[in-house]
């Protein structure tokens, strides 16, 4: 009888802040960034930034970014997903903030964060992240 071993998937940190992102815009996530932030920080390599329109939307964001990367290892920490307007998740490698419109003016983490330089996302990704801000705007 032989024995298969579980061959562990893995990420770079690039395709798991792309993966992110992508998942994000899966669930109408908008106005999002994916920032190299190695230059300037030791707390990771990258940091995704996304825009959700409810707390609701928020925690549906966290959750599908949860489980959609279970396959390449559990996120280390999530903070503030009860209460759904500021999450943050922490893949060591990259952290994940998913706000609150309001939230995301107020702390300004895209100022914050400016000398960083910011990963392009696939032109198809573009449009979709578009298509969802544009969406809101109707109401």
């Amino acid at each position: 009888m032989t024995e298969k071993k579980a061959e562990k998937l893995t990420l770079t940190s690039v395709e798991r802040a792309l993966r992110c992102a992508e998942l994000a815009a899966d669930k109408k996530g908008f106005d999002i960034r994916v920032l190299d932030i190695t230059g300037i920080s030791t707390i990771a390599d990258l940091m995704v930034i996304i825009s959700g329109q409810s707390d609701k939307q928020n925690q549906a964001i966290c959750d599908h970014i949860r489980r959609e990367l279970k396959k390449y290892g559990k996120v280390q920490e999530i903070e503030g997903e009860t209460e759904g307007k500021w999450i943050v998740m922490d893949y060591s490698d990259v952290l994940v903030h998913i706000f609150h419109e309001e939230q995301r003016r107020r702390y300004d983490l895209d100022g914050l964060w400016e000398q960083a330089v910011q990963v392009e996302l696939s032109p198809e990704l573009q449009a979709t992240i578009a298509a969802n801000k544009a969406s809101f705007e109707l109401y």
